[in-house]
């Protein structure tokens, strides 16, 4: 059943996000405010994959979450720029690694509940080393993870950030990598 939106009206603004409160009301006439976050570019990432190194990933720090987990490298969509474009480049700002060319992994609404946050996977066949990563605050480490590794950092719950969760766990699912 689908729920009617009778309009929004914004609560707080910036060029990365938009919170509104969205008047909506329930099949059974049920009206109510509802928060919604709004994201003007969507994000993209890779799964960066070598069968001789694994995968390639980030070992950071989360602040809002106070946590630490293993994430694949990923950021905003710039204005004018495709998602694989996009997800290229990260790779290579994050990493100081070039990845191969992009193949389209899969891609979804992150938490579809509160916000139009959309994320699209990509997956890379290797990487050619180019030097240190531009964004060197990004991670406190960059490694190869092979996929034993990989996986058991998935049943640890080492991996606990949505979009590197979803893409390693597609990739793994599908035989994308292994």
């Amino acid at each position: 059943m689908r729920w009617t939106v009778h309009g929004e009206r914004a609560v707080y603004e910036s060029p990365w996000m938009r919170l509104l409160l969205a008047d909506v009301e329930l099949p059974d006439g049920h009206r109510f405010d509802h928060h919604v976050l709004r994201t003007p570019n969507h994000a993209a990432g890779a799964v960066v994959y070598d069968p001789d190194r694994g995968v390639l990933l980030l070992w950071r720090h989360r602040f809002i979450t106070d946590t630490w987990g293993w994430e694949i490298p990923a950021g905003r969509v710039d204005p004018g720029e495709s998602p694989a474009a996009a997800a290229a480049r990260e790779v290579e700002e994050e990493t100081g690694w070039r990845p191969g060319p992009m193949q389209p992994l899969t891609s979804w609404n992150v938490a579809s509940g509160v916000t139009d946050h959309h994320f699209d996977a990509f997956l890379a066949g290797g990487a050619t080393h180019i030097g240190d990563p531009v964004d060197a605050f990004e991670a406190e480490r960059i490694e190869w993870l092979p996929l034993d590794r990989l996986r058991a950092a998935l049943r640890a719950g080492d991996v606990g950030d949505g979009p590197g969760l979803a893409a390693l766990c597609y990739a793994l699912a599908f035989d994308d990598i292994g």
